[in-house]
């Protein structure tokens, strides 16, 4: 009976043990702060020369950062281009004035001023043009053409593009 009682005593005092740990590790796992995921800062941002420039300092729209590029050399990219045309008179996130029939576009975070070539995947046509303001910011679209460069390449609505960059416009 005696070797009973010492086997059942030896077990409670290891379970006793070994709730302890857990309860420990869950309450220090409670404790701490969960993984942050880090984005840098507007005032921390390494910005390059270019960067000084409000237009090309990060932003956010609707809830979203977005941050320019700091050098877009090697940029390219598919997706779908739309056009814009009807805020004629309106300012670029430049300061100039939108023209809807001129040849201009606006892209989240290529540096402005950026010449690049948009090429109509559909039909092949291209137009080099200079990426002057900020957009689109619907879903699934990278490039926003003015009314004159989409009738220039074919675009009538919606087209898939290749968007090549040539380097800084003057």
């Amino acid at each position: 009976m005696d070797q009973q009682l010492f086997l059942f005593s030896r077990y409670v005092k290891a379970g006793c043990f070994w709730a302890a740990m857990l309860s420990i590790s869950l309450i220090t796992g409670c404790a701490s702060d969960p993984p942050q995921l880090t984005t840098p800062d507007y005032k921390t941002y390494p910005y390059g020369y270019r960067h000084q420039r409000a237009y090309n300092r990060p932003y956010q729209v609707k809830g979203v950062m977005y941050y320019p590029l700091l050098s877009a050399d090697g940029y390219s990219e598919v997706g779908i281009a739309s056009w814009y045309g009807s805020e004629s008179g309106s300012k670029t996130s430049m300061g100039a004035h939108f023209s809807p029939e001129g040849v201009s576009a606006a892209h989240k975070t290529l540096p402005l001023p950026s010449k690049v070539r948009v090429t109509n995947l559909h039909n092949g046509r291209s137009i080099m043009l200079v990426v002057n303001d900020r957009g689109p910011f619907k879903h699934n679209r990278i490039i926003d053409l003015s009314h004159g460069a989409a009738k220039r390449i074919g675009v009538k609505s919606l087209a898939k593009v290749k968007i090549d960059y040539l380097g800084e416009a003057d």
